[in-house]
């Protein structure tokens, strides 16, 4: 019997979508709980570090959306075949973490002068370093970002190709065939597409 699954985050696609994104793939029944901004300051109190997402598995409240996201892959075959890959897994969405800290950094930015200076740094040094680095792991593995099958791995780089374009239009992926195949592929799986196609619509 499959437990009983809440996950609680904004109604927002933000740092729970890649868990979606799972649940959706594995045919898994959850609780999509989206919680109104205004009535965050009240349930931060209840969290257990004071931010979202957070699963509940059977009234158990569990925070941190990467290693909710890798026990889930762990329980429903996206973790690749062995402890190798999974490491492969770990190793390439920590290191898609660190561009997506950078790329939040540009976005919060208030001092426009400041916003311009970081946007051409990001577009001719940050974005085409991780980029192509990983444009070349998925042209050496068949389109996979690990293994030869779907992994947990391959959702992280979809949602956040998705948001990468929202950021700076379609065409920014033009250059990064592989990563743009990559993510026409998951949101292609039928799942996912029926996942996306009923979601809310949200900005992030």
């Amino acid at each position: 019997m499959s437990p009983n699954y809440k996950l609680i985050y904004f109604n927002a696609r933000g740092r729970a979508e890649h868990i979606r994104f799972i649940f959706a793939y594995a045919g898994v029944e959850y609780e999509d709980e989206r919680i109104p901004r205004e009535k965050w300051p009240e349930i931060k109190k209840r969290t257990p570090f004071g931010m979202l997402p957070v699963l509940e598995i059977d009234g158990k409240a569990v925070a941190q959306s990467n290693a909710v996201a890798r026990y889930l892959a762990r329980q429903y075959g996206l973790a690749g075949r062995n402890e190798w890959e999974a490491l492969q897994c770990d190793v390439l969405v920590d290191t898609l973490g660190d561009l997506k800290q950078v790329l939040a950094q540009f976005r919060m930015e208030q001092d426009p002068i400041k916003k311009e200076e970081k946007k051409a740094r990001l577009m001719k040094e940050t974005i085409p370093f991780y980029l192509s680095k990983f444009e070349k792991i998925l042209s050496e593995n068949n389109g996979f970002s690990v293994g030869s099958e779907i992994t947990w791995c391959d959702f992280v780089f979809a949602v956040s190709l998705e948001n990468f374009e929202h950021i700076f239009g379609k065409a920014a992926l033009d250059q990064y065939p592989a990563l743009k195949a990559l993510k026409i592929k998951v949101y292609s799986i039928p799942s996912i597409n029926a996942w996306v196609s009923k979601r809310p619509a949200t900005e992030s």
